[in-house]
């Protein structure tokens, strides 16, 4: 498979050296791409020194439209334009804040909040990159939803889940308009992940899904990679789960 051999690649919320965005990252420099990672603070440079040279580290905030223009131009100039996207960032940002609320109690400001980081992120990304992928003939989009919102939910998480499935009707939108120009955008929707940023809670929950364990950010990663992949042109608008199985109990 050619996969993502000598594409550039550019992998966003990979700032954490245990999260899944770092491990897209490591997949795809380890399959031949030349890589750029974002996040929000500069310890992105720490996770470029991991990846070693011929790849780039940038910090943006991906909410705002006018940095991520930035973003697609720097990281043009650096390795190119890039062929493959995979639109991670999300969940949560360091330094801040998250609230858990039933509905009637979810402020303006934290719906705002979880909608900005978990979709618009994606969507401000993927607008900026069609142009040229269109041009080109040729672009991979992959987006790192959840199960939580499109396939299941959890209380008080009304913001998260709803961020998280709008980001699949955005993957089913983009890959609809798109597959002419010879571009795919599937999604991939974890479940529970031991991560550098999951909780002891989350943890136990992995512990009680079928497979008997959480999923490995290595094993998210490489579902990425597949629908990354030059081969993948007939997946377009799929929604991947994986979760160790646990989205199929129905008696718990």
């Amino acid at each position: 498979m050619a996969g993502v051999q000598g594409r550039v690649a550019l992998v966003t919320g990979a700032g954490a050296a245990e999260g899944i965005g770092f491990a897209v990252a490591r997949s795809m420099a380890e399959a031949g791409a030349q890589v750029a990672i974002a996040a929000t603070t500069r310890r992105i440079f720490e996770r470029l020194e991991e990846l070693g040279a011929g790849h780039a580290a940038f910090v943006a905030d991906l909410t705002d439209s006018a940095q991520v223009a930035r973003l697609v131009a720097e990281v043009a100039a650096q390795l190119g334009e890039p062929q493959v996207v995979v639109n991670n960032a999300g969940m949560i940002q360091q330094g801040k804040k998250h609230t858990m609320a039933r509905i009637e109690g979810v402020s303006d400001a934290d719906w705002a909040a979880h909608l900005a980081m978990n979709v618009t992120t994606a969507f401000n990304v993927t607008r900026a990159l069609l142009p040229d992928m269109q041009a080109r003939g040729y672009g991979r989009i992959v987006n790192v939803a959840s199960v939580t919102g499109p396939v299941v939910t959890i209380e008080r998480t009304a913001g998260y889940s709803a961020a998280k499935a709008a980001m699949t009707g955005l993957t089913r939108a983009t890959a609809l308009e798109n597959a002419k120009f010879g571009i795919t955008c599937n999604a991939v929707l974890p479940g529970w992940i031991a991560s550098g940023s999951a909780t002891a809670r989350e943890i136990s929950a992995g512990k009680r899904s079928p497979t008997g364990r959480p999923g490995r950010p290595e094993e998210v990663a490489y579902a990425c990679l597949f629908l990354a992949s030059e081969e993948v042109s007939y997946i377009n608008g799929a929604m991947l789960v994986v979760d160790g199985a646990n989205s199929l109990v129905e008696m718990k």
